[in-house]
């Protein structure tokens, strides 16, 4: 049986894990290879070994734990997400996949089931980029051998580079590019559970959901150049005003994103003005956080195509300049059918309800799809995320534990 008051009890332990900043109250701020990383880490690493694992760290951080099944030669099971949190987040985000891995090991190991292939759960470093604030899934990236020598010297809001903080672990940056590196073929399947992040299982009365596929993303800025100039000397006629055009911007994104319906989603998030004062007119804005995703890469292509025409046209009928600066381009990942298919099997013989959806929130499960077939499963959440209203019931957690459980048990034996 899952044990619900040991998962709870987990999740509150980890969530005391945090730093204590005036501008972050209520909620869990947790940043990679940080102090508190190292504690959280440090009590991860206990219970994994609880669990019957042996547990190791690789050279990007991310903590290993691994059981092994009768033949030790085959390819393991791999359950996966993240302890680090975003500034001021919540204390499900990533940890309840983490311990819903260890929970399905200790459970393993308590009914004393036979496994042939090895189980091994993974808290992968830095998921959220909160720290080094350059798109995250640092560990996974690692994994799969898309990180750069140059990924290693960008620095946090305090001068110290990521090279920096991983020795601090006592960790080689250098080997990543060796030792961290997994190859397709190295793992049976990835399985990740995850809160939703969202309000659609709970507007729909539903505690889970089956992951269809992760939602390519597109994220870069947009700079206009306008003309500074006097609110009052200057005629309405005469303007060009680069805060206007941004806004105007932003918009076409969103109807865009409404005319393409779901899962495509287009968020321009962050909007700096420039000179700023409360006299003059604006004449550069920089709007930093455009995001487009869609679980199809040529819609969100379309998109990203379609607002770029729109942005011109903005600028020529209101004489301004603009520019893209295309940042991240991620490709969409689906899972893989025939674990979607046992995960609904099982979860119809558990008679617990689920939906079919896309995730438009970027996950480990992403990069680890690009080693081995992959299934993701989500847990009915409330209060959005990354913000200290994140919830999610343990009755819930219980019930998405039970069947990555089932799951993982149907390919482990």
């Amino acid at each position: 049986m899952i044990n619900p008051q040991r998962l709870n009890e987990r999740i509150e332990m980890l969530g005391k894990i945090t730093e204590v900043h005036e501008d972050f109250v209520g909620g869990v701020t947790r940043r990679a290879l940080s102090s508190e990383d190292r504690e959280a880490q440090g009590l991860v690493r206990s219970w994994m070994e609880q669990a019957g694992m042996v547990v190791r760290l690789d050279p990007a951080g991310n903590l290993i734990g691994r059981k092994e099944g009768l033949n030790k030669d085959a390819e393991p099971v791999v359950i996966g997400s993240h302890i680090d949190s975003s500034e001021n987040g919540g204390k499900f985000d990533g940890v309840i996949g983490v311990l819903g891995g260890i929970e399905v090991v200790q459970h393993i190991m308590e009914e004393g089931i036979e496994i042939l292939r090895p189980i091994e759960v993974i808290a992968f470093c830095e998921e959220e980029g909160s720290r080094f604030r350059v798109g995250g899934m640092f560990g996974s990236q690692a994994m799969t051998g898309k990180i750069q020598p140059e990924d290693l010297e960008v620095r946090d809001p305090d001068g110290i580079s990521r090279r920096e903080a991983l020795e601090g672990f006592g960790l080689n940056p250098d080997e990543i590019f060796t030792k961290a590196i997994r190859k397709k073929g190295d793992m049976a399947l990835y399985l990740e559970m995850h809160i939703e992040q969202g309000p659609v299982l709970d507007a729909e009365g539903i505690p889970i959901g089956i992951v269809k596929g992760i939602n390519g993303r597109y994220f870069g800025r947009i700079t206009i150049e306008g003309q500074a100039n006097h609110c009052g000397g200057t005629p309405m006629t005469m303007r060009s005003d680069a805060l206007l055009g941004a806004s105007e911007v932003a918009l076409a994104l969103e109807e865009i994103a409404l005319r393409y319906g779901a899962p495509a989603v287009g968020t321009s998030s962050t909007i700096k003005a420039y000179p700023g004062s409360t006299a003059i007119i604006s004449g550069r804005v920089e709007l930093i956080g455009i995001d487009i995703r869609d679980l199809d890469n040529e819609r969100r292509d379309g998109m990203l195509d379609e607002l770029k025409n729109r942005s011109k046209e903005i600028a020529a009928k209101r004489g301004l300049k603009i520019e893209f600066d295309d940042r991240l381009k991620m490709s969409s990942a689906l899972s893989s059918q025939h674990i979607m298919d046992t995960m609904k099997i099982e979860a119809e013989k558990m008679r617990i309800p689920y939906l079919e959806m896309a995730s438009g929130a970027c996950h480990d499960a992403q990069y680890m799809a690009e080693l081995c077939d992959m299934g993701m499963i989500f847990v009915r959440s409330t209060g959005g995320s990354h913000n200290p209203k994140e919830n999610a019931k343990i009755e819930d957690i219980t019930s998405g534990t039970e069947l990555l459980s089932r799951v993982a048990i149907h390919y482990l034996t």
